[in-house]
């Protein structure tokens, strides 16, 4: 995993990914001071090292003198472009702009004139310098999007028209030899303040628009047959749960990757940029969140569910049961918790099985807990078809609410009638990732618990485990290594 941090544990930032002759290069927001752009590069998309600053805030006077928001980094003529969003410290930095930047490299950039100097709304269709009755500008965070042969901008942008709080919109404009066209925006949801780093892609036959929401952390998702609109939701509009933001995806060879970076609660919490996901779709054209194909073609071995022998009940609940057989575990309590454990392979570890529920208590698997149970317990509601992860454990450091008891993360997941599904629990480091019957489903990054043990746990139900097979991934690479890789990446890249 890869944070950026120095002195604050939360400088990370809007993020962009572009590869490039087999490397990942990463592109992000130093946070708060908003005073440059970072360049990370990597092999493999999820162990990253810092390498040469990519921009800088302008001189005094310069329209981008303040801060620097949200980029997006693309091939261009055999040179590579960068759109980003620049403030002015003479606006107090309450106007957002759009410019652009060159490079032959991806390593030393140059900011450029050409189109234009900056781009910003005239006042048509969306609010401008002369009509922010917000009294703070959203024109900012540039996705490029080629279709027909124009190329154009999605932008975080603002209705001019509307109740305040809900003029939110993914602004559309198109780059023109001199200048840019405004068009009227791809989306305007009448929801959200803002949609931040909007990012449009086609899959399968259809568009798919996502944005940022600050109003509850996630990434929802907007869809349509056409480039030009109109755009629609499911039923169920989010494909990043809470906790994930400023969303992008790339192109990795047949796999559409999407990267983001998480935190938890405030925006002053530690961020991370976790591995990446792939994006599928469903026979309904509903967008499906996958695992990395990377964790694969990193599985170091294997435990099988046979070789698992020392299976323990932690509480020693007189209700509960426990049998094992070489291929079916079956356990349960009729009363109250148990939790049924045995150690960890390996701290990095793929495990995955069949669960097949009887009865209606409740039921799940628990990670990284201790002999005092506490850890993180991972639910799984069959009756409504929600999947939840806790923190939950013991507090010592207040006697009047000696308990841990958090909810982290929770989504929807289908549920069959025979009330049986494939799990799959990914731990790397502190990334936990659950997936239901192939979908990715919780995503996140924690550093409450480190226990060595994982199992099953249940609550006045009977449940079995069939197909398990634990698959042992290699340890996390240290992120602040020594920086001789990273030079060696770079002059790998300069000499491609």
């Amino acid at each position: 995993m890869y944070s950026g941090s120095g002195f604050n544990e939360w400088e990370i930032g809007d993020i962009t990914v572009l590869i490039h002759n087999g490397v990942y290069h990463l592109f992000h927001l130093i946070i708060p001071n908003h005073d440059y752009i970072a360049h990370a590069v990597s092999k493999d998309g999820m162990s990253w090292r810092r390498t040469k600053n990519a921009l800088f805030v302008g001189d005094p006077g310069d329209w981008d003198d303040d801060m620097l928001w949200t980029m997006d980094v693309r091939e261009n003529n055999s040179k590579f472009i960068m759109y980003y969003t620049g403030l002015q410290r003479r606006d107090r930095g309450v106007i957002s702009r759009i410019g652009f930047a060159e490079s032959d490299d991806l390593i030393t950039w140059k900011k450029t004139n050409k189109p234009a100097l900056y781009i910003e709304p005239p006042g048509i269709y969306y609010e401008s310098k002369k009509d922010n009755p917000r009294k703070w500008l959203s024109f900012r965070d540039p996705f490029r999007f080629d279709y027909n042969g124009d190329t154009y901008l999605i932008v975080c942008a603002r209705r001019n028209t509307g109740p305040l709080s809900r003029r939110g919109c993914a602004g559309l404009i198109k780059l023109t030899g001199d200048g840019a066209e405004f068009l009227p925006p791809l989306i305007h949801p009448m929801a959200y303040d803002d949609i931040e780093c909007p990012c449009l892609f086609e899959l399968h036959g259809r568009f798919y628009l996502l944005g940022s929401i600050r109003e509850d952390i996630k990434v929802r998702y907007w869809f349509s047959p056409e480039f030009s609109g109109e755009y629609h939701s499911f039923h169920s509009d989010v494909v990043l749960p809470l906790g994930n933001y400023a969303a992008r995806t790339v192109q990795d060879g047949e796999h559409l990757l999407v990267f983001n970076f998480f935190y938890a609660g405030t925006v002053d919490r530690l961020r991370v940029l976790p591995p990446p996901k792939q994006f599928d779709t469903d026979d309904k054209g509903r967008l499906l969140l996958k695992t990395y194909y990377r964790w694969q073609q990193m599985v170091a071995g294997s435990v099988r569910q046979q070789d698992i022998k020392d299976v323990k009940c932690l509480f020693n609940n007189p209700t509960a049961s426990l049998f094992l057989n070489d291929d079916k575990w079956v356990c349960g309590s009729r009363s109250g918790y148990e939790v049924f454990y045995f150690k960890k392979p390996s701290t990095a570890f793929i495990w995955e099985g069949r669960i097949n529920v009887e009865g209606m208590g409740k039921l799940g698997i628990v990670t990284d807990i201790d002999k005092d149970g506490s850890g993180y317990y991972i639910s799984f509601d069959v009756s409504n078809g929600v999947v939840k992860i806790r923190t939950w454990g013991y507090n010592p450091n207040n006697f009047k609410s000696n308990f841990v008891f958090n909810d982290i993360q929770a989504n929807l997941f289908k549920v069959n009638e025979e009330r049986s599904f494939h799990f799959s629990l990914l731990s790397y480091g502190n990334y936990i990732e659950v997936s239901v019957d192939g979908i990715v489903k919780l995503t996140l990054i924690d550093y409450t618990y480190s226990g060595e043990y994982i199992g099953l746990y249940s609550a006045s139900s009977v449940i079995s485990l069939q197909d398990s097979v634990i698959k042992i991934l290699p340890e996390p690479e240290e992120e602040y290594a020594s920086q001789e890789e990273t030079q060696k990446t770079i002059e790998a890249q300069r000499e491609v």
